[in-house]
């Protein structure tokens, strides 16, 4: 396993870097959380001339072509693709690609849980969906739902229209910053042409989407313990106390090591996931290890992190409790760490 970028991902991360220190101040940021729709339309236009809405899709349907390993390094930030049909891509993925449509998964219900048996709703083409989906999120701004539904042959995904007659998103309250939904469904017609893949056959192809979102999921979160290692290390070089550098004492230096060691180790298990998934081998272990880890870990950093900067972390003009808030989401979606520990319990054998 080689750890070093090639030059386009080099291009990648330095680009994402200095765009997003000129455009993504500490102020902005907590303007578009605060804000109705979540984020920053003008950003989100030219976050999408530089191509990241598409990374991961063909350059055939007006994508970038990137690998997984791009899009965590990115990360640090495809159902569609593995079962719509070409004209289906043709028609949705280029606007996607660029940025002008968005595409949102539903799956959870009132358990929260992303297993197959934790499904209520039930539909199939030909009949009505009446139900609810809970923690979709971005749905508010959403053009498509892609919607798992149930049925005695098994699961189902329905691509439709988030304007549908009898489609009713309702916002939920959240701590994060993300802008989860409740999406009603109220007698919604489904056609044959809504059914994505093999009808019964949704899992096998879920399977696969839910592990990439956990993983960038893992992803965000050192990306978070990163940038919360970074404002500590300045705080300590900065920060003066007893007439010295609050860094130059022992104990706080251990911390930062902490810190250091933390972050070093959550990014290498993500990495090794990462690049696992994209060269096609058993994957499943090393997703779970990175996702669990970085969950415990990010959020222990953040812990840490308050203790050293003291009260003014604490505070809403502070960012560090921005980072701290989106490592405690992401630690949940896509699976918590028992979850996900229970996964890598299996694959040593142990029940």
């Amino acid at each position: 396993m080689d750890f070093h970028l090639s030059d386009g991902q080099q291009l990648l991360v330095s680009t994402a870097r200095d765009f997003l220190q000129r455009h993504c101040p500490p102020n902005v940021m907590a303007e578009s959380v605060a804000s109705e729709r979540g984020f920053s339309p003008e950003l989100w236009k030219e976050i999408s001339v530089l191509g990241w809405p598409g990374l991961l899709i063909p350059v055939e349907y007006g994508g970038s072509g990137g690998t997984v390993v791009d899009v965590i390094l990115l990360l640090e930030e495809s159902l569609l693709l593995g079962t719509a049909g070409p004209a289906r891509c043709e028609r949705l993925l280029p606007a996607m690609a660029s940025g002008e449509r968005i595409c949102v998964l539903a799956i959870t219900e009132e358990s929260a849980s992303i297993d197959e048996a934790a499904l209520g709703l039930t539909g199939a083409p030909g009949s009505r969906l009446d139900g609810r989906k809970l923690f979709v999120n971005d749905a508010h701004v959403a053009d498509d739902l892609i919607v798992v539904t149930r049925r005695a042959s098994g699961a189902n995904l329905l691509l439709l229209d988030a304007r549908l007659p009898g489609v009713t998103v309702l916002p939920m309250e959240a701590m994060a910053g993300d802008r989860p939904c409740e999406v009603v469904f109220a007698g919604v017609e489904v056609g044959d042409d809504d059914l994505l893949g093999q009808a019964g056959r949704a899992w096998e192809r879920l399977g696969p989407a839910l592990r990439a979102g956990a993983l960038a999921r893992a992803a965000e979160m050192v990306g978070c313990a990163q940038r919360i290692l970074e404002l500590c290390v300045d705080h300590a070089r900065g920060r003066r106390q007893f007439g010295r550098p609050l860094g130059s004492f022992q104990a706080v230096q251990h911390a930062c090591a902490d810190l250091l060691r933390d972050v070093e180790t959550a990014r290498y298990l993500v990495y090794r996931a990462a690049w696992k998934m994209e060269q096609g081998r058993e994957h499943e272990a090393d997703l779970a290890m990175a996702k669990a880890y970085a969950g415990r870990t990010a959020q222990a950093v953040a812990r840490r992190a308050h203790q050293l900067l003291g009260a003014i972390s604490f505070c809403d003009e502070h960012s560090l409790h921005l980072y701290h808030k989106r490592i405690l989401a992401a630690g949940l979606d896509f699976g918590d760490p028992s979850h996900h520990l229970e996964t890598v319990a299996s694959s040593m054998g142990l029940v």
